[in-house]
């Protein structure tokens, strides 16, 4: 991933980096009358990151580089920006800044790249404007600004529950790697929820944390076998409904010898869990040979959330 030397960044500007997530497991509970579905799910961040400069500017803005940032929205829509003027609105802060995103989480691929954006965002206006926000009042907007974002705020490893912002870290243990297949096409989270509502589900079953718990004793243990096996995630039939094609990358994974396989959060990144470092690189390897990734990614898990990297 490419981003700005230090030696280039503007005299007062800040850099904050954010990690991607994979979902080790995401369970579905039945559509609320608001149209949100509660979830339990267990986030892990990956070392796959979202690069934000903040520099001061007269008027707010955004502007993208990297893989698929032509997708990236640059209007009043982009969650960095929304993030940049909630800061500013809670700190009551008159000065406007500039937000440079370098992208290296994939676009609309259920690896939470535009919340990783909001949270980065958060940390460097806050830097930037020393508005000296706490944690608290920042985990308070990410949550407003979206359900991923709380966790891309945190990162390492942590149990969502509600809409996924209402976080309890995860005790994990060991590192873990992983292969992802990425799609240039993306998928919609909204309208992957409406295929999981279209696919018949009026027998949905509250959620039940008890489900999890194989998976939580695998991370406690650092048993990457183990977590393999327990990989889940309830919208998988889903985003396979609205992208058939998804089936060639997780057989591919599977016939490689990956631990685990499985789609991260909405789709369409396929996740592959990996024994070790040069089996991450093996699996990857299978993806481009037979060509069903436009990308393919490496990454370590569990890793931490938005943070500093350079300026102010």
């Amino acid at each position: 991933m490419t981003s700005t030397p230090l030696d280039e960044l503007p005299e007062r500007a800040v850099r904050v980096r954010a990690p991607g997530k994979v979902n080790l497991s995401l369970r579905v509970g039945p559509r609320a009358r608001d149209g949100y579905h509660p979830v339990s799910t267990v986030f892990q961040a990956v070392s796959v990151y979202e690069e934000v400069v903040a520099t001061p500017a007269e008027v707010f803005g955004v502007s993208a580089s990297g893989p698929q940032s032509e997708a990236v929205p640059t209007d009043d829509s982009n969650l960095a920006l929304r993030a940049a003027h909630a800061v500013a609105r809670r700190a009551g802060v008159d000065d406007a800044v500039h937000l440079h995103l370098v992208k290296g989480v994939p676009v609309a691929g259920g690896m939470a790249g535009g919340s990783a954006d909001a949270a980065a965002a958060l940390v460097a206006c806050d830097a930037l404007w020393g508005t000296g926000l706490s944690r608290d009042d920042l985990l308070e907007l990410a949550a407003e600004l979206g359900s991923d974002v709380p966790f891309s705020l945190v990162g390492h490893t942590a149990v969502g529950q509600g809409r996924g912002h209402l976080l309890t870290p995860a005790l994990s243990r060991g590192e873990f790697h992983w292969a992802f297949a990425v799609q240039d096409r993306g998928l919609s989270t909204a309208a992957v929820y409406a295929a999981y509502d279209d696919l018949a589900h009026p027998d949905v079953e509250p959620l039940d944390d008890e489900h999890d718990v194989p998976l939580m004793q695998a991370l406690l243990a650092g048993d990457a076998a183990a977590l393999g096996a327990a990989l889940h995630n309830d919208l998988e039939t889903a985003a396979l409904e609205l992208d058939p094609g998804l089936t060639e990358p997780l057989a591919i994974a599977t016939d490689a010898g990956a631990l685990g396989v499985v789609v991260s959060g909405s789709g369409p990144t396929v996740a592959a869990l990996a024994r070790s470092r040069k089996h991450a690189l093996a699996v990857a390897a299978a993806f481009t040979a037979s060509g069903v990734a436009d990308r393919v990614l490496t990454a370590t898990g569990p890793v931490a959330g938005a943070r500093v990297v350079a300026g102010e």
